[in-house]
């Protein structure tokens, strides 16, 4: 008998993320990023990358998105759909 794993990229991921949300009012961009991160530590995607994968599969699945992680330049969270 052998085991099996398959590789779970940071795409898949992303995208599994969004999918487990369900039918959620926004995805937290915040929230996201946080689980992708305790899911799989040794990632080296940076946030912003994170968060431009995590944007493009909420797109994908019509989720709306909050994009409400902290920046450097104090910009207010934005939420769109």
């Amino acid at each position: 008998m052998t085991n099996s794993f398959h590789t779970v990229t940071v795409e898949k991921a992303a995208e599994a993320y969004v999918l487990s949300r369900g039918r959620v009012r926004f995805l937290s961009m915040a929230q996201a990023i946080r689980a992708i991160r305790t899911l799989m530590p040794a990632c080296k995607a940076t946030d912003r990358e994170l968060e431009e994968l995590l944007a493009a599969a909420s797109f994908v699945h019509g989720v709306p998105v909050a994009f409400d992680t902290k920046t450097a330049d104090g910009v207010e969270p934005r939420l769109h759909s």
